[in-house]
């Protein structure tokens, strides 16, 4: 039996790198690792063409010099650089998309939530939207924040903190409900 997998287009999340400053380069290579397709500014595609990466796509207007064979662009039409590339990935139909940002900023990610499952990682923090009914195993001491806070939340497993933050009170699985349509998370990388 062979230990060799075949990896169809579009089966692993895409990447998607806006910022680098803040992540760890270690963790990058084990996104990379199923050469998933990548896109990237005109700016940390630069960056990455440095360390020897791949793009497969640059987000920008201007066209530019062409620092790698076989990249494309996609114009972001003064939009954000966020919005363009989940545009561009849901009009694809991709399924799923790891993002690279220095910041997160949870209004630009709204609008797809409900088109592709999407993990925001940044500043060693890693963000994504849940629906009522979530659950998960985690450690006891997780850090959970909610990056607003649900109606009428229920949580088990967790212990109220501050400011919309949590941590797990004991190693297990850990559930929350709420009235709205989905809320965005973040865990400690």
């Amino acid at each position: 039996m062979s230990s060799h997998h075949i990896v169809r287009e579009k089966q692993e999340p895409a990447l998607l790198i806006l910022g680098l400053d803040t992540f760890d380069h270690e963790l990058l290579g084990q996104l990379l690792e199923w050469s998933p397709t990548v896109i990237a500014t005109s700016q940390v595609a630069e960056q990455l063409n440095m360390m020897g990466i791949k793009v497969d796509r640059v987000l920008g207007n201007d066209v530019g010099e062409v620092m790698q064979s076989n990249v494309t662009y996609i114009s972001i039409h003064n939009n954000p650089a966020a919005g363009a590339a989940l545009g561009f990935l849901t009009d694809e139909q991709y399924g799923a998309v790891n993002i690279i940002t220095d910041e997160f900023v949870p209004e630009e990610y709204i609008p797809f939530v409900l088109a592709i499952n999407l993990v925001v990682l940044h500043q060693h923090k890693k963000s994504y939207a849940i629906s009522s009914g979530f659950t998960k195993w985690l450690p006891a001491g997780e850090v959970i924040t909610f990056h607003s806070m649900p109606n009428e939340l229920k949580s088990s497993g967790l212990s109220a903190m501050a400011d919309g933050t949590y941590v797990t009170t004991a190693d297990g699985v850990i559930k929350v409900e709420f009235a709205d349509q989905f809320v965005f998370i973040s865990e400690t990388v």
